[in-house]
């Protein structure tokens, strides 16, 4: 018994090193209070402990009236607490059977047995599954060592308890625990009896810590160095918005939760900070500011602000003088009527091609060379005219030519005379960029090379449009 204190301290300071890390508030508590040993509960057999015996405590309990059991333990979290208990007691209340019958139990005085016990036990708690602050019902599994007299037992246990918080930590508790003893022949000095250990006390919940001192814990606290309010989870709200400051993107101005705190002084969505035009009500794409005739030019960057225009000209419509939907600035031919597939200027269109393929077949070369004879210069100038009437096309001038003479001649002849054509273009102000030549000989016939009729419609200068 001497050694009791001994072992109680070492198991409180073992229990204090392989206690887990907490993750709530107010990790420690120590209980106190009395306690009450029944030890009618295994006359029947250890294997039926009735805890309706709980209820006979005048006849059955044991009860030393002062404050009799200390009790330390540390959460570890999900719901669970590890702790030990240390309580005395005295035994002047011993349940046995009555020999010879069945069920029946006397109480005597086996003289005033000491009782000491130490027991550990890990604890799960209810109350985050019952979501009511105040009420704390757990179960509890361990084991202990009791002392009873002069004989001395290991037990295994298991309990139920009840805690009711007054505060978030003060509460009064009640516990009962069922001690199952390997070593119960009911012999007084000789034996430790399984028996339920009941516990009645208050407990004192500490260790939880508020760094910034506003009644929130830190474990809580959302900003645990910044004094804040309850609702915020302890974070502050300068500017009185609703809005955490830590949340808050202007936590010096009130503003709106829609803009994470920030003020919009003509309510078009846009903060003031980044509104450019923070008392005129904007759109987002113009950073705040109007725009009235919605050509992407803010109306105070905007020369003509109620006539759309690009943002190139100041918000003004470019100039189309000869009014053919194409700006002068794109309008290859500005002056003159053209299309916006054509770069503003003509479509060349298939009469004038026709016209200038009619003429290609009316040019006349000095035989087997690709020099013109005279009356051909007229038909080239009407061909050069049509040309400049369209002043961005390009065209493919290709020669051909009849059968007479060798292939290879005949081909040689045609390039000639396609580029003839082209040079006299050229020359006769035509852009050389616009134009290219070719030949193919005699080896596209578009008549028979057997009459002379024939063969004058072969020797032809065929104009292509290049697209």
């Amino acid at each position: 018994m001497k050694h009791l204190n001994k072992l109680f301290t070492a198991a409180l300071l073992f229990a204090g090193l392989t206690s887990q890390a907490q993750d709530s508030n107010n990790p420690w508590a120590v209980s106190f209070g009395v306690n009450g040993v029944d030890t009618k509960v295994s006359t029947y057999g250890n294997d039926s402990p009735k805890f309706i015996q709980l209820l006979n405590a005048e006849e059955n309990w044991n009860v030393l009236p002062s404050v009799s059991y200390l009790s330390v333990s540390r959460y570890v979290g999900d719901g669970f607490s590890f702790g030990l208990t240390g309580s005395v007691n005295r035994i002047d209340r011993w349940t046995v059977p009555v020999p010879g019958t069945i069920n029946t139990t006397v109480v005597v005085n086996p003289g005033d047995l000491s009782y000491y016990a130490i027991d550990a036990a890990v604890k799960y708690s209810f109350q985050e599954l019952l979501k009511i602050k105040w009420l704390d019902p757990s179960i509890n599994v361990g084991g202990g060592y009791n002392f009873v007299g002069d004989a001395s037992a290991g037990t295994v246990n298991g309990g139920l308890g009840l805690a009711f918080w007054l505060t978030d930590q003060v509460g009064i508790s009640f516990q009962s625990t069922y001690k199952h003893s390997f070593d119960d022949n009911r012999m007084a000095d000789l034996d430790v009896p399984s028996h339920i250990q009941h516990f009645a006390g208050l407990t004192f919940k500490f260790g939880g810590k508020d760094t910034d001192s506003d009644g929130i814990y830190d474990k809580e606290d959302m900003c645990p160095e910044e004094a804040g309010l309850k609702e915020f989870q302890g974070c502050p709200d300068t500017d009185a918005d609703g809005i955490a400051d830590k949340d808050d993107a202007c936590p010096n101005e009130a503003g709106t939760k829609e803009l994470n705190g920030c003020p919009d002084t003509d309510g078009d969505g846009i903060i003031d900070s980044e509104d450019s035009c923070p008392t005129e009500v904007g759109t987002k794409i113009m950073n705040g500011c109007p725009d009235a005739d919605g050509d992407g030019v803010a109306d105070k960057d905007d020369t003509c602000p109620t006539v759309a225009g690009p943002k190139e000209n100041k918000g003004c419509p470019w100039p189309d003088t000869d009014g053919d939907g194409v700006a002068d600035k794109d309008d290859a031919c500005p002056t003159v009527p053209g299309t916006v597939a054509n770069n503003g200027c003509p479509e060349v269109s298939d009469d004038a091609m026709k016209r200038l393929n009619e003429y290609g077949k009316t040019i006349l070369f000095n035989s087997g060379k690709a020099s013109f004879q005279k009356q051909t210069i007229p038909v080239l100038e009407a061909m050069t005219a049509i040309l400049k009437e369209y002043p961005t096309a390009n065209f493919s001038l290709e020669g051909h030519t009849d059968s007479d003479g060798s292939e290879a001649l005949n081909q040689k002849l045609s390039e000639e005379r396609a580029a003839a054509v082209k040079n006299f273009l050229v020359e006769n102000g035509i852009a050389a960029d616009r134009l290219s030549s070719k030949g193919f000989g005699e080896s596209m016939p578009v008549d028979s090379n057997k009459t002379s009729k024939g063969k004058a419609n072969n020797r032809r200068v065929e104009v292509k449009l290049v697209k």
